[in-house]
């Protein structure tokens, strides 16, 4: 079993780090900072958590004056690299709220290192037009790290972070920044592009579609952002969204196969299923066909969720075949609960052809149990 993503902050990397701050710090106390950072709970803190923690501790060791305790963290950022040095621009968000300029350089400084995505949040927050003005200069940056971070630092609902209510009621400060973005060179920036308008979809479908409108065939790239940015309205079956691109319901359209390898499994297993359809109209057409699973949740009631199977054009009379394995393992973003799952396929938007599948509850003894349920069932 793969070790938790926190397990990256332990004593050893602490005790590295540490190493690195007493070398551009003399007075830098290592003992007490990892006495401090590995204290009482630090076990059960979660990522972010044991991250805040790290903050917090370097708070008490470094400079009381915060710009002097940057001036530290800035000497020795090029030697910290990478995801787990998130807490430097955690302790601008932390500690910098009052100190606007000196905050946001160092956020600038920062961001190519590891992300300042999050940090820049609270300050949106405290002063929404002073902080989209520069999210909007830095969208001309000349590094890609800092116009992703134009981008990326005031989605509206961008995971892991506190949501930013304004920017969801109006998102419209955002829209100048993602203009200027829209045909990035750099893939990193346009992909943040494309999930922004993909957050702003969910609280404005139809600003989002208008804009995929206007930007529809201005290039290659372009196109991708605004296609990856509707695929919450395509999983909707937005008719709009679908016509944008091509897909259209189809009449004519034959199931030619459906069907599920198991009637009955536990949780923690999988089930395969095949497919297959077939086209009637005249020409070629377009195809998008998903899974949609309905899971029930601990209350009883259902959700649907749609997975991708293809998408693809197809002559008429074609036949479109295909099959895949579907697993019931519980998730960190998805618990399966013992009950009836109705298992659907869905071709542009509409579902053709259905069955159902009992989940049961996961059991010690495995398959032998369930087995022994299938043969109560017969």
């Amino acid at each position: 079993m793969a070790e938790p993503l926190k397990a990256m902050y332990n004593e050893s990397f602490l005790q590295a780090f540490g190493h690195k701050v007493k070398k551009a710090y003399e007075a830098f106390d290592e003992a007490a900072f990892l006495r401090l950072a590995l204290g009482e709970g630090w076990e059960t803190l979660e990522l972010k958590q044991r991250m805040r923690r790290i903050t917090e501790s370097l708070r008490a060791t470094l400079p009381e004056d915060y710009e002097q305790a940057l001036d530290v963290l800035e000497s020795i950022a090029e030697q910290c690299r990478g995801f787990p040095y998130l807490f430097f621009p955690d302790f601008v968000e932390k500690y910098g709220l009052n100190h606007w300029v000196r905050s946001l350089a160092a956020l600038k400084k920062f961001t190519p290192m590891s992300s300042s995505e999050f940090a820049v949040r609270p300050f949106i927050k405290r002063d929404p037009e002073r902080m989209m003005a520069q999210m909007l200069e830095w969208s001309v940056h000349p590094d890609e790290h800092v116009r992703r971070l134009a981008s990326e630092g005031c989605r509206p609902r961008l995971p892991w972070a506190d949501a930013l209510p304004a920017l969801k009621r109006d998102p419209a400060p955002i829209l100048p920044i993602l203009e200027r973005l829209k045909a990035d060179g750099a893939e990193y920036v346009r992909r943040s592009v494309a999930n922004n308008l993909n957050d702003i979809s969910k609280d404005h479908p139809e600003l989002v579609l208008k804009l995929a409108k206007a930007w529809q065939g201005l290039g290659p790239g372009t196109d991708w952002i605004i296609r990856h940015a509707c695929r919450g309205l395509l999983k909707a079956a937005n008719p709009e969204a679908m016509a944008l691109f091509g897909i259209v319901p189809q009449e004519g359209l034959e199931v030619t196969e459906w069907s599920l390898s198991e009637s009955v499994i536990a949780i923690g297993e999988s089930v395969s299923f095949r497919y297959g359809v077939r086209v009637a109209a005249p020409g070629e057409v377009k195809l998008r066909i998903e899974l949609a699973v309905y899971f029930p949740r601990s209350t009883g009631k259902q959700y649907r969720k749609l997975f991708k199977l293809t998408e693809k054009a197809v002559a008429c009379e074609a036949d479109v075949q295909g099959g895949r394995s579907f697993s019931f393992a519980d998730l960190s973003t998805r618990k399966h609960y013992p009950g009836v799952h109705r298992m659907a396929l869905v071709v542009n938007g509409r579902e053709v052809a259905h069955a159902e599948l009992e989940l049961l509850a996961a059991s010690a003894s495995g398959g032998g149990a369930r087995q022994a349920e299938r043969g109560a069932q017969a």
